[in-house]
């Protein structure tokens, strides 16, 4: 019976006691790092940036939100992308290989997600200058409507015959707001 809790006593010091604590640090960090970018992303949004009449808090609200949650994401991804890694070699993988295709299947990736990142450039862009935002009338390509959700690669317009339009950000080259005050 000693001779059994001792074999299982050293089997789960080895490479289940360190995936669990990756697996806890992990975890730690995705709460830690949540709450430090909720934290930024409510000062931000309570900030007066723009004093005086044309301060649009709401506006300033919903961008932070956007940038808040596009933050929490890549903040995740990246946490359990090294976690991952550093399980799989926990159980002797070698990773070198892995890291080299993954730069080739990168490259094939790059190549062919052109439009998906030329969308999401244009999406960020987009939410810095403030160019539209949620409830503001619009007219963009062919359609005339008030805009739905703003994301980082799709803005979706209700135009005025009751049509729900998505359209990708990276296509939208003139954009014409009429919600927004003179300056």
């Amino acid at each position: 019976m000693k001779l059994n809790i001792h074999h299982i006593y050293t089997w789960f010091s080895g490479a289940p006691l360190h995936i669990v604590a990756i697996v806890a640090v992990a975890l730690g960090l995705q709460l830690l790092g949540g709450r430090a970018i909720s934290r930024a992303m409510n000062r931000i949004a309570n900030a007066d940036f723009v004093p005086g009449p044309q301060r649009t808090a709401t506006r300033q609200r919903e961008r932070a939100a956007t940038t808040g949650t596009i933050l929490k994401s890549t903040l995740n991804g990246l946490i359990w992308l090294i976690a991952l890694s550093m399980i799989l070699s926990e159980f002797g993988l070698n990773l070198g290989p892995v890291v080299a295709s993954a730069g080739v299947v990168g490259v094939a990736l790059g190549l062919g997600a052109q439009t998906i990142v030329r969308d999401i450039l244009a999406g960020i862009f987009m939410l810095v200058e403030d160019q539209y935002g949620v409830g503001d009338i619009v007219e963009v390509l062919e359609v005339k409507g008030v805009v739905e959700s703003v994301g980082l690669r799709i803005t979706t317009i209700r135009s005025e015959d009751g049509v729900l339009w998505y359209l990708r950000n990276g296509e939208i080259l003139k954009i014409g707001n009429e919600s927004q005050p003179k300056r």
